[in-house]
């Protein structure tokens, strides 16, 4: 349904995005994900029609969009701090784009009265938007994203002003609303939990540039580079050399990979692929741990080289010394 082909953004002689392409299917949701700055909203605003690229293309339903303006696009926006007009009503702000297309009012009244009642704002019609929670906000800025029933939806970080736990409760209820209503969404966030839990598609962006595109599974399991493997919180990251198969690292042998070329690499631990042995020359340290319920996380200090291990038994006191051995299928490495 969205094809973004090759778009490139420069401001002042620094590129923004880069070459950038992105498909969606009908009904699909794609996740951009990214540090601030990356180029996240740069190309939410490039898709919405509020910049121009400097090069290459956006296909709405297979319709070139370059020229539209906004308001025909077909293209609803959530903005990140929501943009709500203070001095109208919520039935006021969700109708907003409703009555600038002209609607008829009964027709009006009547969406404004369906989308409520699909974010769970039912009864607050006549309420003030500057009296709502930030979540109720948030429901708000969305139902008047939805009132126009656009053919694609944009959302720009709305969660990012939410305490966590509001912000778990409201990715399952966008996760249900997205599937039940069939809407084409791309969400841009920072937050891989929110990406990897709404997402059919995550686009990672570093610095204007695409890294890596999967779906959660694979970019959780398979994530293609290093920074890929940081932004989704992975700190086990250690340098290796590989010699005749054998991945060595400065601690101790790590594990063997026959298909990989001799020199140096960078591996990638699991916290959950680190074990505690009765015997092996991995031998580390206890620095600390912390109980987390069903597992908890001890961090380890192997000769220099600090390690997160996640285990589902009782960790091992602080100070004392432990043999560990890494699970093959837990070791990914990167040249």
């Amino acid at each position: 349904m969205l094809d973004v082909d090759a778009v490139s953004v420069r401001f002042d002689g620094h590129t923004v995005l880069g070459d950038v392409s992105l498909r969606v299917g009908r009904g699909e949701t794609a996740a951009l994900l990214g540090a601030s700055g990356s180029g996240k909203t740069t190309l939410l605003r490039v898709i919405a029609g509020l910049h121009t690229p400097d090069a290459g293309t956006v296909q709405l339903d297979g319709r070139d969009l370059a020229g539209v303006p906004p308001h025909q696009r077909g293209v609803g926006f959530m903005f990140q701090d929501y943009a709500l007009f203070p001095h109208r009503s919520v039935a006021g702000n969700v109708e907003f784009g409703l009555r600038m297309r002209r609607d008829p009012l009964a027709e009006r009244r009547a969406r404004v009265a369906e989308v409520l009642e699909l974010v769970g704002m039912t009864g607050y019609e006549d309420r003030s938007v500057s009296e709502l929670s930030g979540g109720e906000r948030q429901r708000v800025a969305l139902a008047r994203s939805l009132a126009p029933a656009p053919r694609l939806l944009m959302l720009d970080e709305p969660l990012g002003s939410l305490d966590r736990t509001r912000r778990e409760q409201l990715v399952l209820d966008l996760h249900g609303l997205f599937r039940s209503q069939g809407l084409t969404v791309v969400y841009v966030t920072h937050d891989q939990s929110e990406a990897l839990a709404l997402a059919d598609s995550v686009v990672v962006l570093d610095e204007g540039r695409v890294v890596q595109a999967a779906g959660p599974h694979e970019l959780w399991t398979r994530p293609a580079t290093p920074f890929v493997a940081r932004f989704l919180g992975f700190t086990n990251l250690v340098d290796v050399t590989v010699i005749d198969g054998t991945i060595c690292a400065s601690f101790g042998p790590l594990g063997t990979r026959r298909d990989w070329p001799d020199g140096r690499a960078t591996a990638l631990i699991r916290p959950t692929a680190i074990r505690f042995v009765a015997d092996s020359p991995l031998v580390g340290t206890v620095r600390s741990r912390a109980f987390g319920g069903d597992r908890s996380t001890v961090e380890l200090d192997l000769d220099g080289v600090t390690l997160d291990a996640v285990v589902d038994t009782r960790a091992p006191e602080v100070g004392t010394s432990v043999c560990v051995e890494i699970e093959p299928q837990g070791l990914q490495l990167f040249p």
